[in-house]
This record gives C-alpha cells, sequence and structure tokens, in this order.
C-alpha cells in the first residue's frame, strides 16, 4: 500500500452538503463539526505518517487525516472501532468534521483502524519514533495558539493508571504462566508429561483453586513447582523465542529460588520482591507501586498543560510503567526540550524537586517552582551563602566572610569550610550555621544544594509564589477529568497500546477544551502571574 496525501477536498455536484435546508445548515454551522473541519482537520500532518507506507507505486492508502481524525473523534464521543466507522457512513456531523460529504463511499472500513495503529506500533518498536504522539502533540500546541495561550506558563502533574487486569495471587500467577504454556506446546503438537495435560482444560483453574480444601495450598504448591521444572526440562532451548516461555521464565525467576537443588517459593529473607515483577501474564508491561499509602498495578501518565488567560490546552503527555517517578518524567521532558529564548515557568508538586532538576532546567531557560520542597528544611541563613558556579567552593557566608579553608567531598557534594573563630563566635547567624568552635577556627559543613534549598524556603514566602501555587491547583482537575469524562482505567493492555489510545483521548481532551472556548462556554479564573 502507497502513501498518497488527501490534501484536496472539493465539493462535487452531487456533495451531501448541497441536499441540506437552510436551516439544517446553520445548525450544521453552529456544531461541533464546523470547528473539528475548519481548525483540527487541516492541521494534521498527513506526511508525517508517509513513513508506514510502501514507496513502490500500488494501492493508496486510507486518507490518513480522515484516519487521525476518526481516532479522535472516538474518543471524543466514545465510540468503538466499529461504532465510528458506522457512524461515519450516516452521520452527516461526521462527514462534514472529516470533510468526507463528496466521497461517494466513506473510506473507512473496519479494518482501517486496526491496521493504522498496528503500522504506528511497528513503527515504533523498530525505530523508537512513536508518530503518533508527535502528532497528538503538534495539535496541542496549533490548538493553544487558536486559544492565544503563548507557552510561558506551564503546569505538570502524573497520575496513576490501573491496568485491566486481575490481580492474581503468587500460587494463581505460576498456576498462569504453566497453563498458558502447556497449551502453547499441545497446540504446538510437542509431546509432554501426560501429568501435565489438565492444565489445558479450561476448567482446570476452579478444580485447582475452588474446588479444594484450603489445607492442600501447600501441597498444590509443591506440585506446582515440581510440573515448572518438567516443563523446564520439555522446553529446553527450542521455545527461547516464544513470548509465553518467556513470560514462565519471568514468572520463575521473580517468585522462586533453588535452594539445594530444590525449587521453593522466594520469601522474605531472600530479599524484597522487585516492583517491576510480573504481575499478570495477559499484561507483561504491568508494574506493580505503593504511592500515598495505596497499591497500584499498571502504569502512570504524565501530563505537561499550558495555562492562559483563555484556558488551558494539554500540549505534551508522558505514558510508561507506574514505577517511573515524577522526576525521571520532568528530566525526560527538560532533556528533549530545546533551549527557550524566552524563560518558561514550569509548575510542579513536591515530587519534582531536587537540584539536578533545578539546574537541569536552568540550562533550558526553565524557571522550575515546586509547589512542595522534599528532604530536610534547610537553616534561613544559607540563602545568603554564594558559591561558585559548580558549588565545589563557597565564597562567602551569610556575613559576608570568606573562608580560610576549605575541602569538597564530590560523593556527598558538600563542603567542609573553616573561619577565623572571632568570625563566627560574634556571628548573628551562629544558631542557623552552628558551627564547631576550636581554639583558632570554626568549622561547619555545607553545600550548594542546602543554599539552594534555603532560597527556595525564602521565595515560597513571597506573593509570586502563592498566585504560582494557586495556578497550580488548575492541572489537579485533570486527571479526574480524564477518569469521569474518557475512562482513562479501561485502556488496552500493554504499555505501547495503552499510550496510543491515552493520546487520542488528551487530543479528544484538548479539543473540547477548544469548543468551550469558540462557543464562550469556558470560565477561566483569573491570577496575577498570567498578566
Amino acid at each position: 500500500m502507497s502513501f498518497k496525501s488527501n490534501d484536496c477536498q472539493q465539493l462535487t455536484f452531487d456533495d451531501s452538503l448541497f441536499s441540506l435546508t437552510e436551516r439544517e445548515k446553520k445548525a450544521l454551522e453552529k456544531s461541533w463539526a464546523k470547528i473539528f473541519a475548519d481548525e483540527i482537520f487541516p492541521a494534521i500532518d498527513e506526511e508525517r505518517f508517509s513513513v508506514l507506507y510502501s514507496e513502490k507505486a500500488s494501492r493508496p492508502n486510507t486518507p490518513v487525516n480522515v484516519i487521525v481524525g476518526a481516532l479522535i473523534i472516538k474518543e471524543l464521543f466514545d465510540y468503538s472501532d466499529d461504532e465510528i466507522v458506522e457512524n461515519l457512513m450516516l452521520d452527516l456531523h461526521l462527514q462534514y468534521a472529516l470533510h468526507t460529504t463528496s466521497f461517494s463511499e466513506q473510506p473507512l472500513s473496519d479494518k482501517s483502524l486496526s491496521r493504522f495503529r498496528n503500522r504506528c506500533y511497528a513503527y515504533e518498536t523498530s525505530h523508537g519514533v512513536d508518530l503518533y504522539h508527535d502528532c497528538v502533540k503538534d495539535l496541542s500546541s496549533k490548538i493553544a495558539k487558536l486559544m492565544n495561550i503563548n507557552g510561558r506558563i506551564k503546569r505538570m502533574d502524573s497520575m496513576m493508571i490501573e491496568s485491566n487486569i486481575r490481580f492474581l495471587s503468587r500460587m494463581e500467577l505460576i498456576y498462569t504462566c504453566i497453563s498458558k504454556l502447556v497449551t502453547v506446546l499441545k497446540n504446538a503438537g510437542c509431546t509432554i508429561d501426560e501429568a501435565l495435560d489438565h492444565y489445558a482444560d479450561p476448567n482446570d483453574y476452579n478444580k485447582i483453586f475452588y474446588h479444594q480444601r484450603h489445607d492442600d495450598m501447600n501441597e498444590i504448591i509443591s506440585v506446582l513447582l515440581k510440573d515448572s521444572d518438567k516443563l523446564l526440562e520439555i522446553c529446553g532451548e527450542d521455545y527461547l523465542e516464544n513470548t509465553e516461555y518467556q513470560l514462565f521464565i519471568r514468572c520463575l525467576s521473580d517468585q522462586t529460588v533453588i535452594e539445594e537443588g530444590n525449587r521453593r517459593l522466594r520469601t522474605k529473607e531472600d530479599g524484597t520482591m522487585n516492583s517491576s515483577a510480573l504481575q499478570n501474564p495477559s499484561d507483561p508491561d504491568a508494574t506493580y507501586r505503593n504511592k500515598a499509602g495505596k497499591l497500584h498495578r499498571g502504569y502512570a501518565a504524565n501530563l505537561e498543560e499550558t495555562v492562559g488567560k483563555n484556558g488551558s490546552v494539554v500540549t505534551d503527555y508522558q505514558y510508561d510503567k507506574n514505577i517511573h517517578t515524577d522526576s525521571q518524567f520532568l528530566q525526560e521532558t527538560l532533556n528533549a526540550m530545546d533551549k527557550s529564548d524566552e524563560e518558561i515557568v514550569l509548575i510542579t508538586d513536591g515530587g519534582y524537586d531536587g537540584q539536578d532538576n533545578i539546574a537541569l532546567a536552568k540550562e533550558k531557560n526553565v524557571k522550575l517552582v515546586t509547589t512542595a520542597l522534599i528532604g530536610k528544611e534547610s537553616p534561613d541563613a544559607l540563602a545568603d551563602f554564594v558559591f561558585n558556579e559548580d558549588g565545589t567552593k563557597l565564597l562567602t557566608c551569610a556575613a559576608g566572610h570568606e573562608p580560610i579553608s576549605q575541602s569538597y567531598t564530590k560523593s556527598t557534594r558538600q563542603c567542609r569550610v573553616s573561619f577565623d573563630r572571632n568570625q563566627c563566635v560574634n556571628c548573628p547567624y551562629r544558631e542557623q550555621c552552628r558551627p564547631k568552635i576550636y581554639k583558632k577556627v570554626a568549622t561547619f559543613i555545607t553545600s550548594k544544594n542546602a543554599s539552594n534549598r534555603a532560597k527556595s524556603q525564602r521565595y515560597m514566602q513571597s506573593d509570586e509564589f502563592s498566585n504560582y501555587a494557586k495556578l497550580r491547583n488548575g492541572v489537579e482537575t485533570v486527571p479526574a477529568n480524564l477518569r469521569n469524562n474518557f475512562h482513562i482505567n479501561h485502556l488496552p493492555r500493554g504499555r505501547q497500546r495503552g499510550k496510543f489510545f491515552f493520546g487520542g483521548k488528551i487530543a479528544a481532551l484538548n479539543f473540547r477544551k477548544l469548543f468551550n472556548y469558540r462557543k464562550g462556554l469556558g470560565n477561566y479564573a483569573q491570577n496575577p502571574a498570567l498578566t
């Protein structure tokens, strides 16, 4: 299938729009379809996706801008693939939004969307480039411009997304992996021990776990572990590329250990369980995390929202395993950025804090404002300490004195400094610095990180910070919006597939913001920081 752009959408004499009455045309012009057709559809860059198709002359592709537009509308109205295809044939709103009113036959078939997604998955797997994410990000930036949001102030937050999987006990997990592997072996015609045949029976799971006495559980575990060793012998090295075998090996590695030639379940004495351990073979990418006292199995998404007087737009997003921290998300965002000509203010919560993050943001001309700080509080006087650029040398203290001598410890990034004894004994900041007083000198340990933290603490008392903190609270509504209106906890399993569908929901959310802005339906609280 070759690529052909759909850059010409001329009206034909039999266009369905010509058959509308004036009243019907007026209603169509006032609907969401008008804004989508005029602003979103023309902004979709088809050329980005040309790499998904063959360069050889062959049957042309389904128009990419129609596919991408349909994927956004699908999330906007919570349609399934079949529903969006059917509605496109029957609903003039969709045809108008996607510029297909002149088509004698609507271009989407029952497989168009799934084949497009699979092409995007394959390209990302082989090239490491998520074309759909780039497309959604580009559309989001254009929506921000349409809403006159200049991008000077951004806010960031993350959210946990539960994988659509059932919680499995350790015994159920091992059994499930064995069952899936045995089924694959039998379908492949492999000869296996008759004692393992029952794992391929669909009713065997209930017999094992619901028709047994609780007292038999230890015996069942012993049988499962012995059967696991039998499977290892049967498979040898013949199934190393098989997905079910790989998951089986991963499960055994996570849950069991070999002791004196016998396999047993892993215990606390063997070390803590890795949070990246397999949770369910139905979703191998899902990970485990305990956050704020709540257990999560699945993924984490990071949202960057650009704010202005006319509202806000989610201009970028990230999607990864839930063991990915806020700090890692921030560092990846900053590393992907070019240095900005104008200073950008990025407002986050305390999870994004850290002196390394602040330094990296400064390199990109980004002012990182965190509404909370992690770690130990620093004395206020440290805010007036002056260090050299790399923090290896203290130039002057809060009282303006220069150290007599000092040494720098690279591993802790701290300076051990010595001052004249009399300077420290009579210093008004002595109780904050708390130096050790000797006969001739006074010494204490400090660091540039501690000084920067003290500056941050002092800044948090300012009116400017108070305005930024109030502004950040708005980003907390985005996760709730996505959960309640876009059913974010029902994404397909797998990191790659989940990220694709998540991107479509972000695009739909942004279009809804644009529609409300154009119709004057937005209610935007003004903040002095935005002027």
